[in-house]
């Protein structure tokens, strides 16, 4: 493995070999833990790795951490409440992103400043700060190295991801150091999938040009970051990898516990379908919001059978899609009755999440005469240009629409190659 393009980092002496191992290397210990039923070791996450080498890459440093409710072990216990009262770790500061440190902001919203009660802690709230303004933050906390360790979903308009980027850019800005401490991609690390963004529509839901479904683990993202978005000012990164853990691998095949990275990802069957049906927030139809399947319930006023029936006929692999009607009990239609589907994934491992995001927007407007994008043209943001809602708009079908990218996706598989660091 390569570590050496500019800016990235590797620790000296046994912290190097920490920081940047990947799968398959885990210390004989980590077999106390199997996943369910396979007989491998439990994955073991980039916090478990740096905990079980107590906390050496942190040696000497004031430490702030940019986390939420999911930086957690597998023993569901936060890894702020477990560096906190420990000696060898100088914790000083927490950050938090959208929906908070403790997760209780909704959709859009954040904790904002205060002290944590249970650590006392000052949290500083990171969410649509970036540049000079993070970096300010950063500074005035005092810290040395920034610790990020949060559960991403898989999909570019997952704000995390640009959390990540602009505590990177920031972190630079303000000379700190930055160490990422890798989770599991939910939906698996084998493929990126969907259209590349096109830089004129960079928003907090997609900053760079990455795939829709990018296809890789927070870690491998902030060192393709680094080496080709930030190379003018590339900031001191460091990754500490997980072991035990393939690309194939879906959440379930971890043995590791599922936190909601957010109110409306409930579950990690939430996650395999959301980057594509997260589309739907472009529209003027109810992507599930306010109900126990979001992302999975789609619908409107005045949806009958019809659409249902419109999308099962393009026999799209590994899905199916149920009539379904629901009441959403927040957003779009609150308290109202609204017709639509439920998708059922059947076979993870042949269905394509943003090919059926396609193939149910293009069913919905051929189905039902109330569709529209929202008048925002927020669905342009969502896929990274003005083509999937021309197309559609046009007449298209799934196979043009997804046709469409497939140049601009091979050029970034092509440049994504270059930063995993797992295998399987």
């Amino acid at each position: 493995m390569n570590l050496s393009r500019r800016g990235v980092l590797a620790a000296g002496g046994a912290v190097g070999a920490l920081a940047v191992t990947a799968a398959g290397s885990a210390p004989a210990a980590a077999s106390a833990a199997s996943v369910r039923g396979r007989g491998r070791p439990r994955v073991r996450t980039g916090f478990d790795r740096l905990a079980a080498d107590g906390y050496r890459l942190l040696r000497g440093q004031k430490v702030g951490v940019v986390t939420n409710p999911t930086g957690v072990t597998a023993d569901v216990r936060h890894i702020v409440d477990v560096m906190h009262p420990d000696a060898r770790v100088d914790l000083t500061a927490v950050f938090g992103p959208e929906h908070g440190f403790r997760g209780t902001a909704q959709a859009g919203g954040s904790e904002g400043r205060y002290d944590d009660p249970a650590t006392g802690l000052p949290v500083y709230d990171t969410y649509l700060k970036s540049g000079q303004d993070l970096a300010d933050i950063f500074t005035a906390s005092g810290v040395d190295t920034v610790l990020f360790d949060i559960q991403d979903a898989g999909a570019r308009f997952y704000t995390y991801i640009w959390t990540l980027y602009d505590c990177m850019e920031a972190a630079a800005l303000a000379g700190k150091r930055l160490v990422v401490l890798d989770r599991p991609n939910p939906v698996t690390g084998r493929a990126a999938l969907g259209p590349v963004l096109d830089p004129a529509f960079a928003t907090f839901v997609g900053r760079r040009e990455i795939a829709q479904a990018h296809g890789m683990t927070v870690a491998e993202l902030a060192l393709l970051f680094n080496a080709e978005f930030l190379r003018a000012d590339p900031v001191r990164l460091e990754v500490v990898t997980m072991s035990g853990w393939r690309r194939s691998d879906f959440f379930d095949d971890t043995g590791l516990p599922w936190v909601p990275p957010s109110p409306n990802m409930p579950t990690p069957e939430t996650a395999l379908v959301y980057s594509g049906t997260c589309l739907f927030e472009g529209t003027n139809l109810s992507e599930g919001r306010g109900t126990t399947r979001p992302f999975e319930l789609l619908g409107a006023e005045g949806i009958d059978r019809h659409w249902a029936a419109a999308v099962n006929a393009l026999r799209l692999p590994g899905v199916a899609f149920r009539e379904a009607y629901f009441a959403p009990t927040f957003s779009k239609f609150q308290g109202r009755t609204v017709g639509g589907v439920q998708v059922h994934v059947q076979d993870r491992e042949v269905f394509d999440p943003v090919r059926t995001g396609i193939a149910l927007l293009v069913t919905a407007k051929q189905t039902w005469s109330g569709f529209a994008w929202r008048p925002d043209h927020w669905i342009d943001k969502l896929t990274g240009n003005t083509r999937v809602r021309t197309m559609i708009d046009a007449g298209a079908d799934t196979d043009a629409v997804v046709a469409a990218w497939r140049s601009d996706l091979t050029a970034f598989r092509a440049k994504r190659r270059r930063y995993l660091r797992y295998e399987g």
